[in-house]
C-alpha cells in the first residue's frame, strides 16, 4: 500500500470552520496571495478535489438530511479523501507545491465523529489506516453559529445537506473545532470570522507567510 505519510517537500495547508464561516473565500484569497509571492499553489476542497471524490461529494452533500447514517458517511468521506490524496494532494506535495484544501479530516472528526454521535475513535482509526497524514498548518475560522448558518443558507446551492440540520449542529461544531484547536495546538491557528473579509485575509497572510519562509 502507498505510504501516504512519507516526507514530502511541499506544504499542506487546510481551512476549517463551521458552515458559512468564510473559509472558502479565504482559501481562494490566500491562494492568490501566495501565487503573487511566487509560490506554486494547488487550491482544492473536500469532499472532492479529484474526479472520484467529486462523485462522492454529490452523494454526501445533497439529498435528504437523513439519507446516510454517520457511520456510512465516515466510510464515504474516507474513500473520497483517499482518492483525493492519491490523485491530487500527494502529487502536488511531491512536486514541492503548496496545497490549500478547503476542509480535510478535521471536518470528518467533527461532523461524523462527534456532532452526530460518539464516533471520533472510528474516524481516527480509519484516518491512521487509510490517510496517514495531517496538514502542516490548519487555519480555523471561528464564527458565530447563527450568523454562519444564515450566510450558508443564503447561498442557495445544492450542497446544503448539513446546513439543514440547523443551528444546534453548527453550535456543536463550533465548540468541537475549538477543542480540536487545543488538541492539535501545534498546527492550528484560530482566526475571528466576525470581521471584514479584507481584515481577515490580512490576519491569515500574516500567520502563513512567515511559516513558509521558515520552511
Amino acid at each position: 500500500m502507498t505510504d501516504l505519510a512519507r516526507p514530502l517537500p511541499g506544504t499542506f495547508l487546510t481551512f476549517e470552520g463551521i458552515d458559512g464561516s468564510g473559509k472558502s473565500t479565504q482559501a481562494k484569497r490566500l491562494a492568490a496571495t501566495l501565487q503573487a509571492h511566487g509560490h506554486d499553489v494547488i487550491l482544492t476542497r473536500e469532499p472532492g478535489g479529484s474526479a472520484g471524490a467529486e462523485e462522492i461529494r454529490a452523494l454526501v452533500l445533497q439529498g435528504d438530511p437523513g439519507r446516510w447514517s454517520a457511520e456510512t458517511e465516515i466510510l464515504l468521506f474516507t474513500a473520497a479523501r483517499r482518492d483525493h490524496m492519491e490523485r491530487t494532494i500527494l502529487p502536488a506535495l511531491e512536486a514541492g507545491k503548496i496545497v490549500i484544501c478547503d476542509r480535510f479530516a478535521d471536518s470528518t472528526r467533527m461532523y461524523q465523529g462527534l456532532s452526530r454521535g460518539d464516533l471520533r475513535q472510528v474516524v481516527d482509526q480509519l484516518h491512521r489506516q487509510m490517510i496517514q497524514r495531517e496538514p502542516d498548518m490548519t487555519l480555523l475560522i471561528d464564527m458565530d453559529p447563527k450568523a454562519g448558518l444564515a450566510r450558508a443558507l443564503s447561498r442557495g446551492d445544492d450542497d446544503n445537506r448539513f446546513e439543514t440540520f440547523g443551528e444546534d449542529l453548527q453550535t456543536k461544531m463550533r465548540a468541537g473545532f475549538l477543542k480540536l484547536a487545543e488538541e492539535f495546538a501545534d498546527r492550528f491557528t484560530v482566526f475571528h470570522g466576525d470581521q471584514p473579509v479584507d481584515s481577515l485575509a490580512t490576519d491569515i497572510e500574516r500567520a502563513v507567510l512567515p511559516q513558509l519562509v521558515a520552511a
